[in-house]
């Protein structure tokens, strides 16, 4: 019975012993985020970490322009990149190619016949095209407007895009409720109540917090982190005690839902019908667009820094705006479009944009 007993006992600590050795228990590391004592950490393995990272292909940035030549520019149709020289386009252009359609795939976004047309041989509108152009000018706007949130970092069309023509997260109408609406038209997400019984004032409520609960797990799962990353862990509603990442992402929303407003949603009319939702809306932005599990995109790889195209800021880390001091072309028909960097101004005209079943109305595209 005893030699029974102990042969029992040393084939459960061979049991555990074999559990414990599909656990990685070292290599761990935990950052503090709040005060000690209040469990506000983010656990980070290392080697998990180190293979995510390892995971993520930066394309090489291409060699720089030359200096430009003093003269008249060439452009014709060129309505945003006007501000930049000739070998800065195509070098643009290039890396554009790269990151969205691949590698030497122009004409994803071209006539070939003629790279200025916005409209292919048969006079069919190129949508890729006139979406690309108003995606240029919200990547300008990313970098110029909204330092709170990318700062010294920034974005390029490869942060969303990854190499794929259309990037992750895109989401589009599906019910009235849903909570990726508080990325485009839905108040805010707080749910505290001073009150017992809900009222005309007091909005929150269990469904209201489901809601609210939803939005903030699919944050979480954006950035591949934990709620502490951003709230305290002794009182989610204080801003005094919470760490300085939740004014960051408090920033990331407020840039997002300005992205979904000015420049996605109102797309609802180029895009061709195989490209809308079921509800025949444009598709739309999240956090996972851009961080895709991250906690930083693309772990801060500083793409922008390469490319001043896409600045959208006097400077970069230093290094000067390149002046372009050069003669516009006499021949150019097209007027460039408001500055993607300016502050907004007050729509003189809107779109029809399919929200919930109903059309409502939302900034026409500039």
């Amino acid at each position: 019975m005893l030699s029974v007993r102990r042969v029992r006992s040393g084939t459960s600590v061979a049991i555990a012993l074999l559990a414990l050795a599909g656990c990685d228990l070292g290599g761990k590391q935990s950052v503090q985020l709040g005060h000690r004592g209040t469990a506000m950490e983010l656990t980070v393995d290392k080697s998990d970490h180190a293979a995510k990272v390892a995971a993520i292909s930066i394309p090489t940035p291409l060699p720089p322009s030359p200096p430009p030549t003093p003269g008249p520019l060439p452009w014709k149709n060129v309505q945003v990149l006007n501000d930049i020289s000739v070998a800065e386009l195509n070098r643009t252009m290039i890396a554009f190619t790269n990151w969205v359609a691949g590698t030497g795939n122009c004409q994803y976004c071209h006539n070939l016949r003629d790279l200025s047309a916005d409209t292919l041989d048969g006079g069919a509108p190129i949508y890729t095209k006139l979406v690309a152009r108003r995606m240029i000018q919200m990547n300008r706007h990313i970098n110029g407007q909204y330092p709170q949130h990318v700062a010294n970092t920034g974005v390029t069309c490869y942060t969303c895009h990854r190499g794929k023509p259309l990037p992750p997260g895109l989401w589009f109408y599906g019910k009235e409720t849903d909570y990726l609406r508080h990325y485009l038209d839905r108040d805010g997400a707080r749910v505290v109540t001073q009150t017992v019984e809900p009222n005309a004032v007091n909005r929150s409520s269990v469904k209201q917090t489901e809601w609210t609960y939803a939005l903030m797990i699919s944050q979480s799962n954006s950035l591949g982190v934990g709620c502490v990353y951003c709230h305290n862990s002794r009182q989610f509603s204080s801003w005094d005690q919470a760490p300085p990442q939740r004014v960051t992402a408090y920033h990331g929303i407020l840039m997002m839902r300005d992205l979904n407003t000015r420049y996605l949603a109102p797309l609802q009319s180029v895009f061709p019908q195989v490209r809308l939702g079921p509800m025949g809306d444009a598709p739309k932005a999240q956090c996972s667009t851009c961080h895709q599990g991250a906690y930083k995109p693309l772990y801060a790889a500083r793409m922008v820094k390469d490319y001043p195209a896409l600045w959208g800021r006097a400077e970069w880390d230093g290094t000067p705006f390149p002046a372009i001091n050069l003669t516009p072309a006499p021949a150019a028909t097209d007027s460039a479009p408001p500055a993607a960097t300016s502050a907004p101004a007050a729509a003189t005209q809107t779109s029809a944009v399919r929200m919930g079943g109903t059309l409502r109305s939302a900034p026409a595209s500039p």
